[in-house]
């Protein structure tokens, strides 16, 4: 058998790597990592490396975090020791840059950017503390003298010289604020933020200047303009080496800050340095240049080789006249553009101004005008007080050297009324204005010519009078209140005011009447207030002022043309950029003309002054105001136009006669006064002028010997008074008129008495034509009294005209009357009625009705009383008499009423009043039938009862033979004897009764005296009480003659009931038609079968007397009734 051999122990991996574990990471196994095969190029190879890297970045983070942490936590502490004494803050310091240079040499460059403004912040928030009395000890390090200038050193990642003077607590205030900078930019450039840099860089700047301030740290006169201007143009340099051109012209809005403080620090070198001024500089200035230039010490090794470095620039600026002239230019000028560019307008006229400053310091003022006005532009036109006063005060300079002698005292003239200088400044300008106004002319005797509104301002106007309208030869006066805005007082040689005459085309309108309602009514226009040397922007521009143009033809007042004026289109249509930038108004022209208003030698005290212009007005038409002109020696201040427009007319008038009432209405019949009204116009009343008035028989005047005529002005005051002379011929009476001046009013009253030649007529026949019916006088009813009214026209002979004038006078009737003819049987009675319809009262008296046709056996009995009776207001009055006659009269009688009028209380008059005449004709006035009704009660009954039918008997009684009204179509005549055919017709307006049966019927009815005709009926009353007797009403049925028609007896007509009534228009209202109780459409039937149609007459009233009319009948209940009705009438 064969020996076994002994197989060595071999430990398997997993046991060596936990083995390695247990002794090396016993407590961090998950540090031991296993790399399979680790030099082979194998998957499990590759796994093997990940996952030992992995694992050993994400220790490596750990620890370095830990460790971080650990130092944030020292450091914290360490801050946090501020307050105790013996911290540094450069050895904080040192501690947190630190932490930036780890966060840098990882990439963190963000969190790098932190540390250094953390740190950034604290130095600030220290020095500002200081400033207010809060300061630390380790801060008087920082206090040391400033020994050097040399600006910021960006071109190095780390300035360790700057580092190693604050590791060492030697550092200046300066030099740790570079330094910090410094490490900020190269951050800011790794973060490819550039721009940023140049914001950061121009606060840097201004913060350093006051924190030099606060920490009252001493430094050189220049030194830290150098410091500035070198850092502005290293920065400057730094974004340039790192960005193309292109990103620099976008990007200008945020370098354009450090170019315009480069240039503001290098023109303070030029000034300190004596290079701006007129003779060089001098010794002492080139001593302060040799320090200045020492400060900067030697150039820096990095900018050795560059041609354009900002120490070589500043070195060879400060080295002459002509290279600091050079530098200063191009950095003006590049800065205005830049600034032009990105359009900040203001900033780039500031930069202009400083320009503008140097070239006066260089004597050439032409060069400095440009940018001054342009700056001077800008600032009007944004509205900047201060820098405006400040900006003209340099322009006056400039324009004084270059000799514009106007311009410069215009602009004198704005500085002297600007209230932002003192008074002393104010007085120099003023004096300026008055030395150059006081020297003797030329010989071309041409004087200068400037704007008014800075040397005093137009508050008001005030004309006199008031509407600022007068007349030929009339005096106005005009009152200006000017504001002096002058410091001192100012004699003036003369102020006018240039008119424009202008003769309207529509002269015709331009009456006195029409001028005094078409003007101002309190003759004061007030001005705009303007501040002085400001333009008008576009929210002060006036409102549109529009007015209704109308042109109308001279000849025949026709309407031409109509439109819409602005009347003040030359305030508004301006260009704000052209009326902000010209401040002095160039070319000012005064117009040349005529009409000039002047007042000479006045003395314009500082403030409110008032002058006052008087014209006398030769021809008619419209004056305006168009300029207003000071002179003052050789000068002239002048507003070329008035706004809002001023305006007063000339009027040219005739004389007019004006003749009106002197209360609402003129009253016929008792005496009116009536007021004549003299406009004079251009015409002068001389000795013996009169007016001649043809007499009217029906309207004398009444003179009375106080009678007086007064006489006013123009202006409606009055001016004397005269007596009135009237004589009287049989046909003219002649008004002497007093003496009076053109253009004045005489004015006197008359009394009149229209007697009426015409009575009042009333025409009671239908049958008359429309002719007949016209009055003989024209006569009108008013719509507010309803009185009837009558023109009575005077012929009046002027002596101003060579033609006769026309008035017409309304005089109104102050009576109205109406008659009636009342029947008792065949008695007649007339009775009329007078109604007062005026306001006022009346006595009336002998009141008298007689027949114009003086008939013997006529009578007119009078049942009035004789007394005299008062009519009020809109009161009537009856008057009444008895128709008596022995002998037949005519169908037609013509009457006259007369009554005798007076008005309560009376005048006393020499002239005897005509009575109020009223005429009127009784037309077929006779009684010829007598209607009577009856009812009568059932049989057996003694009184009607409700429901119950009752008799009803209407007896038509004929009372007089034939008469020639009865001769007509109704009338039938047969050997001798006459019929007519009536129509009767039973109503019951109160409904109180019903009918039964037939209501109306034809009757032929016998034309013989006493001839009489019956008819019976039923009816049954439907109420209980008194009740009145239906109305019977009687008609002549007048047949319809047409040869071709067949007649219907009487009852077939009535059945239709198919008839027209011919009816009288005066006709009392029961009378006023007859409706059918059938059908509403039987007319139209009728004619639509083709039958004739006859007619109803109605009597003239008095011929059918109703007997019966106001006989009531009593009705009892009946006994059943549960409900009783009375009818109580």
């Amino acid at each position: 058998m064969p020996r076994k051999k002994n197989k060595t122990n071999i430990l398997p991996r997993t046991s060596i790597v936990d083995k390695i574990r247990n002794d090396f990471c016993n407590k961090q196994s998950d540090r031991c990592v296993v790399l399979s095969d680790p030099l082979k190029d194998s998957s499990r190879s590759q796994e093997s490396w990940n996952a030992f890297l992995t694992k050993l970045r994400t220790l490596l983070l750990m620890s370095f975090t830990k460790n971080l942490g650990k130092f944030e936590d020292d450091m914290r502490t360490l801050r946090e020791k501020r307050t105790e004494p013996g911290w540094s803050f450069c050895e904080y310091f040192m501690v947190q840059e630190e932490l930036a240079f780890v966060f840098e040499m990882l990439q963190q460059f963000e969190d790098a950017l932190v540390q250094y403004d953390e740190l950034d912040a604290l130095f600030s928030q220290y020095v500002v503390n200081f400033g207010a009395g809060d300061g630390a000890n380790w801060l008087t390090s920082f206090c040391q003298p400033v020994r050097s200038w040399n600006g910021l050193i960006l071109r190095k990642p780390i300035d360790m010289e700057k580092r190693e003077l604050i590791q060492n607590q030697e550092a200046t205030l300066l030099d740790l604020r570079s330094y910090l900078f410094s490490r900020q930019c190269t951050l800011l450039i790794f973060l490819q933020r550039p721009w940023e840099v140049s914001l950061r860089a121009l606060e840097l700047l201004h913060n350093c200047v006051q924190e030099l301030k606060l920490l009252e740290v001493s430094v050189s006169p220049g030194a830290l303009d150098c410091w500035v201007f070198l850092s502005c143009l290293e920065v400057l340099q730094r974004i340039e080496g790192c960005c193309d051109r292109s990103q620099i012209d976008a990007n200008v809005s945020h370098t354009v800050g450090l170019w315009s403080y480069a240039t503001e620090k290098l023109k303070s070198l030029g000034y300190l340095c004596g290079l701006v001024s007129e003779n060089g500089p001098n010794s002492e200035d080139l001593n302060r240049t040799v320090d200045l230039l020492a400060g900067l010490g030697a150039e820096r090794p990095e900018t050795a080789n560059t041609a354009q470095s900002p120490y070589k620039k500043l070195k060879e600026a400060l080295s002459s006249v002509e290279a600091f002239e050079k530098h200063y230019l191009d950095l003006s000028h590049a800065t205005i553009e830049m600034y032009t560019n990105i359009g900040r307008i203001r900033s780039a006229k500031l930069v202009g101004k400083d320009l503008a400053e140097f070239y006066m310091k260089k004597r050439s003022p032409q060069k400095a005008e440009v940018y001054l006005q342009g700056a001077l532009k800008t600032y009007l036109a944004e509205g900047w007080a201060l820098l405006i006063t400040h900006t003209r005060k340099q322009l006056a300079e400039c324009q004084k050297h270059l000799g514009q002698i106007e311009n410069y005292l215009q602009t004198s003239s704005l500085l002297a009324a600007d209230t932002n200088l003192t008074e002393e400044e104010r007085e120099h300008f003023c004096q300026e204005i008055l030395t150059f106004a006081k020297q003797p002319s030329d010989g071309k005797g041409q004087k200068i010519i400037l704007s008014m509104h800075p040397f005093a301002q137009l508050k008001n106007l005030h004309f006199d009078p008031p509407n600022a309208v007068v007349h030929v030869g009339g005096m106005l006066s005009i009152e200006l209140t000017l504001v002096n805005q002058m410091p001192i007082t100012v004699t003036v040689d003369q102020i006018a005011i240039n008119v424009h005459f202008n003769i309207e085309k529509n002269s015709y309108r331009k009456t006195a009447e029409w001028l005094t309602k078409h003007k101002i009514s309190n003759g004061i226009i007030s001005f705009p207030n303007e501040v002085v040397g400001f333009s008008l922007s576009r929210s002060s521009l006036p409102m549109l002022e529009l007015y209704e143009m109308y042109e109308r033809s001279p000849s025949d007042n026709s309407l031409n043309t109509t439109g819409i004026i602005c009347k003040n289109v030359h305030m508004l249509l301006r260009r704000q950029e052209s009326s902000s930038s010209l401040e002095i108004p160039t070319g000012l022209t005064l117009e040349d003309g005529a009409h000039v208003l002047k007042c000479s030698n006045l003395i314009l005290e500082p403030g409110v002054n008032k002058i006052t212009f008087k014209t006398q007005g030769n021809e008619p038409g419209t004056y305006t105001l168009r300029q207003l002109c000071i002179s003052v020696g050789k000068m002239q201040f002048a507003l070329p136009h008035i706004y809002p427009i001023v305006q007063y007319d000339v009027y040219s008038q005739e004389p007019q006669l004006k003749v009106e009432p002197c209360t609402d209405i003129l009253l016929a019949g008792i005496p009116q006064k009536v007021k004549f009204t003299v406009t004079t116009g251009h015409y002068i009343m001389k000795n013996g002028d009169a007016l001649q008035l043809s007499n009217a028989d029906a309207m004398p005047i009444l003179y009375h010997p106080e009678s007086k005529a007064v006489i006013y002005s123009n202006t409606r005051e009055k001016a004397s008074e005269a007596s009135l002379m009237i004589q009287s011929s049989e046909k003219i009476t002649s008004i002497s008129l007093p003496m009076a001046p053109a253009y004045h009013v005489i004015a006197f009253e008359l009394e009149v008495l229209y007697l009426p030649s015409t009575p009042v007529c009333m025409v009671e026949n239908e049958n008359l034509s429309g002719k007949e019916l016209q009055r003989k006088s024209k006569e009108k009813e008013t719509s507010h009294s309803h009185m009837a009214t009558v023109d009575q026209k005077v012929t009046i002979d002027c002596p101003w005209s060579i033609y006769s004038t026309i008035v017409a006078l309304t005089f109104s009737i102050p009576f109205k009357a109406k008659y009636s003819l009342l029947s008792a049987g065949k008695r007649k009675y007339i009775q009329v009625c007078v109604q007062n319809m005026s306001e006022i009262c009346f006595h009336l008296s002998d009141s008298n009705l007689k027949s114009s046709e003086n008939c013997t056996d006529l009578i007119l009995d009078p049942l009035n009383s004789k007394a005299e009776q008062h009519i009020y207001s809109q009161q009537a009055v009856f008057f009444v008499w008895e128709l008596k006659w022995t002998k037949d009269l005519p169908s037609s009688l013509q009457c006259q009423f007369s009554v005798s009028f007076r008005s309560a209380p009376t005048e006393e008059h020499s002239l005897s009043l005509k009575p109020y005449i009223y005429e009127f004709q009784l037309e077929n006035f006779f009684t010829l039938y007598n209607v009577k009704a009856e009812i009568s009660p059932p049989l057996g009954a003694a009184y009607c009862k409700t429901g119950s039918l009752c008799s009803l008997e209407v007896s038509i009684t004929r009372l007089s033979d034939l008469l020639d009204v009865d001769k007509d179509e109704a009338l039938t005549e047969l050997d001798g004897y006459c019929t007519t055919k009536l129509l009767y017709e039973v109503v019951d307006n109160s409904s109180n009764w019903a009918v039964c049966g037939k209501s109306s019927g034809v009757i032929s009815m016998p034309v013989a005296a006493q001839a009489t005709h019956k008819v019976h009926m039923e009816v049954m009353p439907l109420f209980a009480g008194y009740l009145p007797i239906p109305d019977v009403r009687l008609f002549k049925y007048l047949p319809h003659h047409s040869a071709h028609s067949i007649q219907l007896d009487a009852d077939s007509w009535i059945e239709n009931d198919n008839l027209s009534v011919d009816k009288n228009v005066d006709d009392q209202a029961d009378n006023s038609s007859i409706k059918s109780r059938s059908s509403v459409h039987s007319a139209t039937s009728a004619e639509h079968k083709g039958l004739p149609m006859p007619r109803l007459q109605s009597f003239s009233p008095g011929q059918v007397f109703n007997s019966s009319a106001g006989i009531q009948v009593l009705v009892i209940p009946s006994k059943d009734d549960h409900i009783l009705e009375v009818n109580v009438t």
